[in-house]
């Protein structure tokens, strides 16, 4: 083997992995409990609507790693219909492992938003957006598949019950 082939061949092995790596995971910044502490505008009770029937949740800290958001059946909130938790673990802020295995990271946050981004098995990136103390705004993105183009849907999240 010549000297030029062994550069070939390793120039080769690194431009392979350098690609394999990058495809792996969204980039994503290392979050801190201090970073988790700009969402505390999103616990509460919430009515969802959108493009269906209107939907309950309730956000809450359970401690100061973990965010759980609580799926009610209806707008009574007698019983919860399904627990989703957001742990904050390595630096990574990621939603535990769904029915589907979809698993998404948080790759951005401050006081008014946090955006998270595929990790695996998901399509959609998805942003939580504080409007006021009132309402917020989810809004899911999915990138374009088949030539067909991105398509977005939008959620407004509004306190419930609403204050007379």
């Amino acid at each position: 083997m010549t000297f030029s082939n062994s550069i070939l061949i390793a120039l080769t092995a690194l431009l392979l992995l350098s690609f394999s790596c990058s495809a792996q995971t969204p980039s994503s910044k290392k979050l801190t409990v201090a970073d988790l502490e700009k969402l505390k505008w999103i616990e509460g009770t919430w009515r969802g609507s959108g493009d269906a029937a209107p939907f309950f949740e309730r956000y809450r800290f359970e401690n100061a790693t973990t965010l759980a958001v609580d799926s009610f059946t209806d707008e009574k909130l007698t019983t919860v219909e399904d627990t989703s938790r957001f742990e904050l673990k390595d630096g990574d802020f990621t939603n535990g492992v769904g029915g589907d295995g979809a698993r998404w990271i948080a790759t951005s946050v401050d006081y008014q938003s946090i955006t998270f981004e595929p990790l695996a098995k998901a399509k959609n990136s998805f942003r939580w957006q504080r409007e006021d103390d009132k309402t917020w705004t989810a809004i899911l993105t999915w990138p374009p598949v088949d030539g067909k183009p991105s398509r977005q849907r939008v959620y407004k999240m509004e306190r419930w019950p609403p204050k007379q």
